[in-house]
């Protein structure tokens, strides 16, 4: 409920900061219109109704891991095409790697050797550098970070299809 009313409180903040561009415009202070700034608050308000309407069908997350740790596992259902699974690595591995603003290299390195590993179990050479992956990385991170207003993103590496995938997630701290 608080993260609601910041995630709010926040967008409040940003309608108005809009709106003073938006008269600064207007009052010609300005020459070009804030089209940039309403793009990413569109983006933002777009990001926010998907949260809430994921909030909504299914239900708070505190309310999911009560109910998760109540339940007991059960077996897993059969994939709908049993000849052509969708994932092909294991079940997924947690986030191996947080990246935050002035994190060294050694979680890049971690990062990479899971990449070699899963291109090895595969057969196969890594399609990809270190120096590729530390620029991808913090692309990637920096996206996230600015999205979603976090200070640290996690990676993980999963096999889709026969191919070694990069998983980011943003991390609230």
């Amino acid at each position: 409920m608080i993260k609601q009313d910041e995630e709010l409180d926040k967008l409040e903040e940003d309608i108005r900061k809009l709106k003073n561009r938006y008269d600064q415009f207007f009052m010609g202070i300005q020459k070009m219109p804030p089209t940039n700034p309403r793009h990413n608050l569109e983006i933002y308000i777009f990001e926010l109704g998907k949260q809430k309407m994921r909030e909504r069908e299914e239900g708070p997350l505190d309310f999911r891991r009560r109910r998760a740790a109540l339940e007991t596992p059960e077996p897993p259902a059969a994939p709908a095409h049993p000849s052509r699974p969708r994932v092909t690595s294991a079940a997924s591995d947690p986030y191996v790697l947080r990246v935050a603003p002035g994190s060294n290299g050694d979680e890049l390195r971690t990062l990479y050797g899971e990449i070699e590993k899963e291109h090895l179990k595969l057969g196969k050479r890594p399609s990809i550098t270190y120096e590729q992956l530390t620029a991808m990385v913090k692309k990637q991170s920096d996206m996230l970070r600015e999205r979603y207003h976090v200070n640290a993103v996690a990676f993980r590496v999963d096999v889709v299809d026969g191919k070694v995938k990069l998983k980011a997630k943003p991390i609230q701290e």
